[in-house]
């Protein structure tokens, strides 16, 4: 072999060796930049999850009484939500408000006015740790703890209802699941099959299964439920696509009714409010 061809050899094998270091840097490059990726969305999953919105005590209170809410306070005096009681009494039952993630108690007080135009409920809105004047932090179990200390402090002698919307739908989901021999029924406005269903959807290159510390299986949760569950999904939701809610829908064996409105976008119902909270409650009520 002379010197030219051993020349001609040596540069290809160092060529192809370089070709092969860069392409291993690069991958190495990319590893790291998904694994940043990652590690910036688990640092930060729970501030998109949660919007909580808090004021003072006085500016909550005067919201509160604007709209006829007095507080709900739990056995130590502690505020847990806001309440309506039915304008006659006794009530023929009592319906618990899940808000979603973005919502507040106060907020929610046109529910306590749909509803009440149309039967004699007692309306009780539950505030998340976090949210308005609560102390504590948002997460799964802080909202599953308060939900579940709230529930237990309703009247145990009439029906009892749950009542939520969005985020609320999983917490909703998480009550029926646990007392399923005291709930009545529950409507769930724009609900999900979980929140790692949603945000595998919104994120498809990560594995959410591993980041996700609150998924909300609200699927899993009503597989313990027997009661009534209805449900609404919007055509033009972009917060939780309606597929998600036609999942959680199809999936439940219990007795069920579904309100699909096209047009709707998140949280939207596409019926004049007495008219479907007429039909809701007469499902519960139906034998």
């Amino acid at each position: 072999m002379n010197c030219f061809n051993l020349f001609s050899l040596m540069s290809v094998w160092a060529k192809s060796f370089s070709a092969k270091r860069t392409f291993k840097l690069l991958l190495i490059c990319v590893a790291l930049f998904y694994l940043g990726i990652c590690t910036v969305m688990y640092l930060v999953q729970r501030s998109l999850l949660y919007l909580p919105r808090v004021y003072d005590s006085a500016s909550v209170d005067q919201n509160a009484k604007s709209q006829g809410l007095v507080r709900w306070t739990d056995a130590t005096g502690s505020n847990i939500g806001f309440k309506r009681l039915a304008m006659r009494q006794p009530a023929l039952g009592s319906v618990m408000i899940m808000h979603g993630n973005g919502g507040t108690a106060t907020g929610g007080a046109h529910y306590a006015d749909d509803i009440q135009s149309v039967t004699n409920f007692d309306i009780y809105i539950l505030e998340y740790p976090g949210y308005e004047d609560r102390p504590g932090t948002p997460t799964e179990a802080n909202l599953f703890a308060a939900a579940s200390e709230a529930f237990q402090a309703l009247p145990a002698n009439k029906p009892l209802y749950l009542v939520g919307e969005s985020l609320g739908t999983g917490v909703a989901s998480y009550l029926a699941g646990t007392f399923t021999n005291r709930i009545a029924g529950l409507v769930l406005i724009s609900p999900f099959s979980s929140v790692a269903d949603v945000a595998q959807y919104r994120y498809p290159i990560l594995p959410i299964w591993l980041l996700i510390e609150d998924p909300f299986r609200s699927q899993d949760y009503l597989m313990n439920y027997h009661g009534k569950v209805a449900i609404t999904v919007d055509g033009q939701d972009t917060v939780v696509p309606e597929k998600f809610g036609l999942r959680l829908y199809h999936s439940y064996a219990g007795p069920k009714k579904l309100w699909e409105y096209p047009n709707g976008g998140h949280c939207e119902i596409y019926l004049p409010h007495a008219k479907f909270w007429k039909d809701a409650i007469a499902f519960w009520q139906s034998p």
